[in-house]
């Protein structure tokens, strides 16, 4: 377990790590709000290899076989390695690159409250929360439970779902179909991919219509 732990939880690592340093150069020039988009967008390709790392444990190390529990250690044990990368790295981009960045993220803010028509003195709510935050920033243990905080639920998402999809109880035949295990994958991506097209598309009508589209073929699995 071990070596598959290290091996994809250090590739997941590595994926966040990079996708960091990509995004150093776009702090000021795009809205936060893409920024925040693209950052859990990279959360989920990272940690798709949660996914892999437990089906490469089950078939090459269990024999073929895995429980939801062993599956679910797997997954988090690659979850928790990549997050503890992802904050080493925070730690030196911050550090070297943006010590500024609470100040540009706060600015932001406010001007974003002020554009909507907030009081001078929810403004001034505003200023006196994030002048409390940078505080609290100060102190490292606090820094790196926040930093952890962001990947580590997408982590435990997919976690949770790999485990689901990947526990199998009896080793795989010869010649055995693939066609029920494909057929539940394939149903639980489609959800999963459904749910997030209707929480994070809501007023973009053309996710509104793809979502549509999803629905379709959900329903005709079902009926399957």
């Amino acid at each position: 377990m071990k070596k598959i732990v290290l091996i994809f939880g250090l590739i997941s690592g590595a994926i966040a790590a990079l996708m960091m340093f990509v995004t150093i150069p776009l702090m000021g020039r795009i809205p936060f709000e893409y920024l925040t988009v693209l950052g859990y967008t990279t959360f989920v390709v990272c940690f798709l290899m949660v996914f892999f790392g437990t089906r490469s444990y089950r078939d090459n190390v269990a024999g073929g076989t895995i429980t939801f529990g062993r599956a679910f250690k797997v997954g988090i044990l690659i979850t928790l390695l990549s997050c503890g990368i992802f904050v080493i790295t925070w730690e030196f981009v911050y550090h070297r690159f943006l010590p500024n960045f609470l100040d540009q993220y706060s600015n932001y803010m406010v001007e974003k409250m002020r554009a909507q028509g907030a009081t001078q003195e929810e403004l001034n709510q505003m200023i006196q929360e994030n002048e409390q935050f940078k505080e609290w920033y100060k102190n490292p243990f606090f820094r790196y439970a926040m930093t952890m905080l962001e990947p580590f639920p997408v982590g435990l998402l997919i976690t949770l779902i790999s485990a689901l999809i990947l526990r199998r109880r009896q080793p795989k035949r010869d010649g055995e179909s693939n066609n029920a295990e494909t057929f539940t994958r394939d149903r639980v991506i489609i959800r999963v991919v459904s749910w997030i097209g209707f929480f994070l598309g809501r007023d973009d009508p053309r996710i509104h219509t793809n979502s549509h589209k999803i629905r379709r073929v959900n329903w005709n699995l079902k009926k399957r």
